[in-house]
């Protein structure tokens, strides 16, 4: 028996720390996948929040059929698309560049490759950039991210290659070989 599902029996009875512990081992991942998928970092981190409070609130209905943390990454990227769905709606500012965030001083490469991915993803097409999310930061394989979107794996498939290719577009030639992940 996995450490998830040990947990997962002990906080279906009620056990606090046992849920409490489900929450700790995965925020890290659930924050990640938000994050990517949002990108704004206060809107992101409501998506988190709302993640978390939906795993609490749903774990009485998880019934093992899928692994614990597939489950999870499903109310992340539900949670992380909403909040995008939120987002839309909202009025946009008069003057988005007083808004935007300030340059970072410091000019250090990895720096710049995240600054860079993070934009090309913020460019990116929702369903490309969820499954490029799902596959790169949570390490989810094939079958398990058609699970949380409810696709077939073909579909996944083709929206990683085009994800993949879209990203190197928006990229570029920026970085040496290897320089991005």
């Amino acid at each position: 028996m996995s450490v998830d599902e040990l947990l997962v029996r002990r906080a279906r009875r009620g056990e606090r720390a046992a849920v409490d512990e489900l929450l700790r081992i995965h925020y890290d991942t659930v924050r990640a996948v938000c994050h990517r998928i949002v990108i704004d970092r206060h809107d992101a981190d409501d998506a988190v929040q709302n993640a978390l409070i939906a795993i609490v609130r749903a774990l009485p209905s998880f019934d093992g059929r899928s692994k614990f943390s597939t489950w999870v990454y499903r109310i992340a990227t539900n949670a992380a698309l909403d909040e995008v769905r939120r987002i839309r709606r909202r009025p946009l500012p008069v003057d988005a560049e007083i808004l935007a965030p300030a340059p970072v001083a410091d000019g250090s490469a990895a720096v710049d490759a995240q600054i860079a991915v993070r934009g090309a993803l913020e460019k990116m097409p929702e369903e490309f950039r969820v499954a490029m999310v799902l596959r790169h930061v949570a390490d989810l394989d094939y079958a398990e991210i058609a699970e949380i979107l409810g696709v077939p794996v073909g579909t996944v498939r083709s929206r990683l290659s085009r994800g993949r290719e879209q990203l190197a577009e928006l990229l570029g030639n920026q970085f040496p070989r290897g320089g991005v992940t």
